[in-house]
């Protein structure tokens, strides 16, 4: 194989919505261009720091007598998503942050927001993102669920951000997230 700077590329949101949330159970794309389920909601616009993926393992080194690692047993692996909302007066991104239920009216009317000691359920998540050349990605995680929600500011020279890190779990295959990348044109 011979390096190619044609393969480098950089992740920038697609337009009109890089994060999308939908109830547990909704169908979930199988590729990264058909329309998405009208039941996945946009959330918005997100910070610059953009979208983290954490997908690591981690293992156990199993020694011999005398000391030497003779192998190695994995323990654990992890597969978390962490990005910031900053879309504050978002319906749907404080039903994200402070559960469905927590979260009732509109911003015309009023809303209404319960912080409570409440679970956050798990939902279904699609991450959209355009690469260098107009190729389009889509992460696609089946179950997944908000399992840390950061320190929230209120300050008056900073926007309102909520930082969330999201764990994505096992589907009935033992997959936690699926990747799908497609160049523009292709596919049709």
């Amino acid at each position: 194989m011979v390096n190619d700077v044609k393969n480098i590329s950089t992740g920038k949101p697609k337009v009109g919505g890089a994060i999308h949330r939908a109830p547990l159970g909704t169908q979930v794309p199988v590729d990264a261009k058909t329309l998405l389920n009208g039941a996945f909601k946009a959330l918005g616009y997100v910070s610059d720091d953009g979208l983290k993926n954490k997908n690591s393992a981690s293992a156990d080194d199993i020694k011999a007598w005398g000391g030497d690692i003779v192998a190695s047993v994995q323990k654990e692996k992890t597969d978390e998503f962490e990005f910031e909302l900053i879309e504050s007066l978002n319906a749907e991104v404080l039903k994200t942050i402070y559960g469905d239920d927590n979260v009732s009216g509109k911003i015309e009317t009023g809303l209404h927001i319960k912080a409570n000691s409440k679970e956050l359920p798990e939902s279904t998540w699609v991450f959209e993102m355009v690469l260098k050349g107009g190729i389009a990605k889509r992460i696609v995680v089946p179950i997944g669920k908000i399992k840390e929600v950061g320190e929230i500011t209120y300050k008056d020279n900073e926007i309102i951000m909520y930082k969330a890190t999201l764990s994505a779990y096992p589907d009935s295959d033992g997959d936690t997230h699926h990747e799908y990348i497609i160049s523009p044109g292709k596919g049709d």
